[in-house]
């Protein structure tokens, strides 16, 4: 398991019965996990003092109850800044066990001896946007929601980043690669982090069994002659990190060469130190 710890702004202090208690700088949430099925005797104070919960209905969705809880508040990872916000859907606009995913890529970039371009897809808040670009990556960050890319920007500026070399595209990711392709464009780093189920703009159905594999074909199309790397994100129930490992070995690594890994990626859990699974990821990358 490939394990994020190296925060000091977030941390997760326990977990069990399908509910895990975070501390995001100086708020502490309590948010479902359908990993945590286990029981948790819940003798962290933080379980009755928490500033915000999430509450899951029985017909769908959920709430949150937050009254002490700010509308945003900032956190950070080493030299970066986020913005935190409680959204729908129990999000917070960060998934904090992908620090292990921004490491791996600033130390292949800067490690790298020449000049990077880096393709985000599905890029969300810009997590590993903002983590690239402080490497000194060129990167286009692409998703298809304006309020995320919006947010993404937000934290490109807190992070001290405004005026890095970040193209910012509002469009539905296999259209825009499509005209990358197209257009004869190519990138040295390609990050995927799709979801499980989506809706594309024009109604355009994405199920990850279904679309991953095709749409990796596609942007294999996008790689430099020269590719550095590739990171795969899944945070599907039951899709092994084997899954994405063989599928960047089929369309990657039999091209380029390379080395592909897979793993979990986990969050130490403070009160037991233990560490709770929370998605998988395959990598390739150069030798």
């Amino acid at each position: 398991m490939w394990i994020a710890d190296e925060w000091k702004d977030y941390e997760l202090l326990d977990c069990g019965g399908g509910e895990k208690l975070e501390r995001w700088g100086r708020q502490l949430l309590v948010r479902p996990d359908p990993q945590a099925i286990w029981e948790s005797k819940r003798e962290d104070p933080g379980w009755r003092k928490a500033q915000g919960r999430y509450f899951r209905s029985s017909e769908g969705g959920g709430h949150w109850e937050k009254d002490k809880l700010p509308e945003q508040w900032q956190i950070k990872y080493r030299d970066l800044t986020f913005n935190v916000k409680p959204m729908n859907f129990k999000h917070t606009g960060l998934f904090p066990e992908q620090a292990v995913n921004w490491d791996f890529a600033r130390e292949k970039i800067s490690s790298a001896g020449r000049p990077i371009r880096v393709l985000n897809l599905f890029a969300y808040t810009g997590g590993a946007t903002v983590a690239c670009a402080a490497a000194g990556a060129q990167v286009c960050h692409v998703d298809a929601a304006k309020g995320m890319v919006g947010w993404a920007k937000e934290n490109a500026r807190a992070s001290g980043l405004e005026e890095a070399p970040i193209r910012w595209i509002i469009d539905d990711c296999a259209k825009f690669v499509e005209r990358e392709i197209r257009r004869g464009k190519s990138y040295d780093a390609i990050i995927l982090d799709p979801p499980s189920y989506g809706r594309g703009p024009g109604g355009e159905v994405w199920k990850l069994e279904e679309s991953l594999f095709p749409f990796l074909k596609l942007c294999a199309q996008v790689l430099s002659e020269k590719p550095l790397f590739v990171i795969l994100n899944s945070y599907t129930t039951g899709l092994a990190p084997s899954v994405l490992g063989y599928m960047l070995h089929l369309l990657i690594s039999e091209r380029f060469g390379g080395k592909v890994t897979w793993d979990e990626l986990g969050l130490p859990v403070t009160d037991t130190g233990l560490c709770l699974p929370c998605g998988a990821t395959g990598r390739w990358f150069s030798e």
